[in-house]
């Protein structure tokens, strides 16, 4: 049985696929051992052990993995998803730019101080030209570099210097006090796991993709196990034979 707390929809169904421990464990990354619980060494140390294997009872490891690692990638939605909820998360909560995020986006207090974001909003925020005006120094030289890397490596088209953008949006992350979550580690430390071709991915099969595992979350509180993944399975199955039969 697998909590999801401490972990988003998708990372969540990555540490099951991998076998990993839910909760608030110390190493989350499917890629290396990174310590999540280390905050002193978040955003100055680079050089974590790469997984060699996956020992059940050894670093969170609690089942034989049902993929193979280098099959499983994070979609380019999930990591702005993720940043953008990092970003939410260190904003002032008695700032304009709060209050104006929350009259901006519709949502309740709760679900902006959780971060809690769709793919339709962050589009309309990032085309917005009043909520930057908003922000502290800190806080606009983290949204700019936020900006910047979704426009410039997590869209359509890779520009040549998505590295310097990357690590400029790290390093403001860091000076903003954002917290360094699985999907900025993954950015901090995995840049080269990501495929050339990242752009062609679908955002609206990856926003369907985290609804639906939103809702199984929901139904089974929280818990990732064989009985929830065999109902999302069947679902699946289903909806294809329905889609062919009509």
């Amino acid at each position: 049985m697998m909590s999801t707390a401490g972990r988003s929809t998708e990372t969540s169904m990555v540490a099951f696929l991998m076998g990993l421990q839910g909760g608030f464990t110390k190493f989350t990354c499917y890629l290396c051992l990174w310590d999540s619980r280390d905050t002193k060494a978040h955003y100055h140390r680079w050089d974590w052990p790469q997984w060699t294997e996956f020992s059940v009872g050894r670093n969170n490891v609690k089942w034989e993995p049902l993929v193979d690692l280098r099959k499983v990638l994070m979609s380019p939605l999930h990591i702005k998803l993720g940043l953008m909820k990092q970003f939410v998360r260190a904003v002032d909560r008695e700032s304009a730019a709060f209050k104006y995020l929350q009259y901006f986006s519709k949502l309740s207090e709760a679900k902006v101080k959780a971060g809690v974001f769709v793919r339709s909003q962050i589009k309309k925020i990032l085309e917005c030209n009043e909520f930057p005006k908003k922000l502290t120094r800190k806080e606009k030289a983290a949204w700019n570099s936020f900006v910047a890397v979704v426009r410039g490596f997590l869209g359509n088209d890779k520009v040549e210097n998505y590295v310097e953008l990357v690590e400029t949006l790290v390093k403001n992350y860091g000076t903003m006090g954002c917290m360094m979550s699985l999907k900025v580690h993954i950015l901090d430390a995995h840049l080269d796991k990501f495929k050339e071709n990242m752009g062609a991915y679908s955002e609206e099969k990856g926003e369907r993709f985290h609804q639906d595992i939103l809702y199984f979350q929901r139904c089974y509180q929280g818990r990732y196990n064989e009985n929830m993944m065999g109902d999302y399975i069947w679902g699946l199955i289903h909806e294809s034979e329905f889609t062919v039969i009509s």
